[in-house]
C-alpha cells in the first residue's frame, strides 16, 4: 500500500471514491494470497518413488543384546525374579 495522508483520504471521501479505493485495495491483497507459489524444481535424474540420488535408506539398528543376555532374561522370567505382580514371590503366580 502507498503513503496516504489525512489529506488524501479527505479528499476522496469528499469525491466519493474512498469507498471504491478501500475495495480495490481489499481485491488487491486477496489476489496476492491466492495464487500458490510455484514448487521447487526436480533435481535432475529425478525418480519418482526412488530414494534421491547419492542417498540410501537407514541402517538397521544394531543388535545390543547377545544370545546370553537373552538366556539370562529368560532364566529370571521363569524363576519369577524382579516380577511386580508377583505378590508372594513364588514365581507361580
Amino acid at each position: 500500500m502507498t503513503d496516504f495522508d489525512a489529506s488524501d483520504i479527505a479528499a476522496m471521501r469528499k469525491e466519493g471514491d474512498l469507498s471504491g479505493f478501500l475495495r480495490g485495495q481489499l481485491r488487491a491483497g486477496r489476489t496476492q494470497k491466492t495464487t500458490p507459489p510455484t514448487p521447487p524444481p526436480k533435481p535432475p535424474g529425478h525418480r519418482p518413488g526412488y530414494w534421491p540420488a547419492g542417498s540410501r535408506p537407514p541402517d538397521r539398528r544394531p543388535v545390543r543384546h547377545t544370545a546370553a543376555d537373552w538366556q539370562r532374561e529368560l532364566d529370571r522370567y521363569r524363576t519369577g525374579q524382579g516380577h511386580d505382580n508377583d505378590p508372594c514371590h513364588c514365581g507361580n503366580c
